[in-house]
């Protein structure tokens, strides 16, 4: 009876043991996959897009765009960022100010006045500081370049001005593009969905009148050091022993460099 009690014991603790093991196994594998949009070295930075609407067009609307770099230490440089997203229906970019798209599209249905972009997904980089006034707007035309809101908040800000086309004309018929994507030098950003928040408020510039946006939302991009780590491969370190005139050779291209003549070989 004893040797019978023994055994189910036993048996019973190397199932608790085989559980425990499962359960602590599924445990990691899970903190991995949710501190791939975590960045240690900075827990709350983050780089906010805000899209407001300022104007409504007989087929769309005007809209500011600003891109805040909420990060503390981790600036973008040169050759600076890179801004897509995808249309929720079959909208269109007649005008851009401050800010350029890198292709046109299919744009050949329009007589007359073409839109500057008819792409289903458009991507939007920032202009030069050499661009002429008349094509800039305020926090406009850096090239990309942004600095973390700790080291230089009034560099940490870009803006470019929309004026968007088939598209709705109220706050219930305007549709809210998706699948945001931030391209920077280093990668490693994850955006997330746009949500629509309170309207933006702006003080004039002598601080005596208060206007609002007529439509906001946000979207909020991370930075991520395990992401930025697929896309680029961290420095290569060749090693050699005493007794062997041979080295182990690095990678083709080590040290996240983009091009054959830039990299380590």
């Amino acid at each position: 009876m004893m040797m019978r009690f023994s055994l189910i014991l036993q048996h019973n603790v190397s199932l608790h043991t085989c559980y425990c093991f499962v359960l602590l196994f599924l445990l990691f594998f899970s903190s991995l996959s949710s501190s791939e949009a975590y960045d240690a070295l900075d827990p709350y930075g983050n780089i906010t897009i805000k899209w407001d609407l300022v104007g409504w067009q007989p087929d769309g609307y005007i809209a500011i765009v600003t891109i805040n770099n909420y990060q503390q230490y981790r600036h973008i440089p040169a050759p600076g960022w890179s801004l897509t997203w995808t249309w929720a229906e079959k909208e269109l970019i007649w005008n851009i100010i401050g800010a350029m798209t890198t292709k046109q599209g299919n744009c050949s249905r329009f007589k007359g006045y073409h839109p500057r972009s008819c792409e289903k997904s458009p991507t939007v980089v920032d202009l030069l500081p050499s661009t002429p006034y008349n094509q800039k707007v305020p926090n406009c035309c850096k090239g990309g370049v942004l600095t973390s809101w700790a080291q230089d908040p009034k560099n940490a800000v870009a803006s470019f001005q929309l004026t968007v086309g088939r598209a709705g004309t109220t706050n219930r018929t305007v549709r809210v593009p998706r699948n945001f994507t931030l391209n920077a030098p280093g990668s490693g950003y994850t955006c997330g969905q746009a949500k629509i928040v309170r309207p933006t408020l702006f003080i004039t510039l002598d601080k005596r009148r208060v206007t609002q946006a007529l439509m906001t939302w946000n979207v909020t991009c991370t930075y991520s050091r395990f992401l930025a780590q697929r896309a680029a491969p961290t420095c290569c370190v060749s090693l050699s022993s005493f007794y062997n005139d041979t080295r182990v050779p690095c990678p083709t291209c080590s040290c996240a460099c983009k091009t054959n003549s830039t990299c380590l070989k």
